[in-house]
């Protein structure tokens, strides 16, 4: 690594612009980090638009939602796009990472699942519900499962809520924590679970037509593009923006999932 780094910082004559417009080149492919599933297929999308422009993208796939911020953080990735901002405000607070927002793009909405019940009522006392084990979307979980009856949260509960913040569990529903990748393969073992719909889609669920319960329209879970904060002002951080927030990935984004993603540009 150290290696690396000092051929990187070789160029010291190169003024500062310059070096920053070889981010993007054939030479030096901007490498931006998403999740498998509907992340890896719009930017794709994107990197074809971006490539008319001159802008030339490598694309890394990861499988869980702590890696990406670790590799942007290391200088292993130049942006990411796979988050809400509640869980990068999470991240930069608990991780210290040096991050930011740059760019909305995509909504989401968590849906229930279930292979047994076609209602959260249905869930019988002492049935198990898979959630994620992440902070925000583990918070964001029970807010869907408690506005649906599964049970009641303290009066002000939000996306940062815990099972802790439980009030009243008349069916004694228990909660149970998993990776949020591994959720739809628990589907099986549990009476219903809630899932990250870039997941869902992923294990061919359609949160639309599948879900049993589901975040309405107005989810203030936007999905966003994330840079280092050294970053945000670079020129290819503009470009890459300008190449996701366009009307050819709104058409793409609907004609591909249906309404089951939402555009947040």
């Amino acid at each position: 690594m150290l290696v690396r780094r000092s051929l990187l910082l070789a160029p010291l004559a190169l003024p500062l612009a310059a070096q920053a417009q070889e981010i993007g080149s054939a030479q030096r492919p901007l490498r931006i980090g998403v999740t498998a599933g509907p992340h890896a297929q719009v930017i794709e999308k994107v990197r074809d638009i971006a490539a008319r422009d001159g802008l030339v993208l490598r694309i890394i796939e990861f499988q869980d939602f702590i890696q990406p911020n670790a590799a942007l953080a290391a200088g292993d990735l130049d942006a990411n796009s796979y988050q809400h901002q509640p869980f990068l405000d999470q991240q930069v607070r608990d991780r210290r990472l040096p991050l930011v927002s740059v760019g909305k793009t995509l909504v989401f909405p968590m849906g229930v699942y279930s292979r047994r019940h076609r209602s959260l009522a249905e869930v019988p006392a002492g049935g198990r519900i898979a959630i994620p084990n992440d902070p925000t979307n583990g918070g964001r979980a029970l807010v869907l499962l408690a506005q649906n009856g599964a049970f009641r949260l303290r009066d002000g509960a939000d996306f940062r809520a815990t099972v802790a913040d439980i009030a009243e569990n008349g069916r004694r529903i228990r909660v149970v924590e998993l990776e949020a990748a591994q959720l739809p393969r628990a589907l099986d073992e549990v009476e219903a679970a809630a899932i990250n719909s870039n997941f869902a889609l992923q294990a061919g669920l359609n949160p639309v037509r599948d879900s049993i319960a589901i975040e309405s329209a107005g989810s203030p879970y936007a999905n966003l593009i994330a840079v280092r904060e050294q970053d945000r002002d670079a020129t290819w951080v503009r470009r890459l923006v300008a190449a996701y927030q366009t009307q050819e990935i709104k058409d793409f984004v609907q004609a591909t999932f249906g309404g089951a993603v939402v555009p947040a540009f």
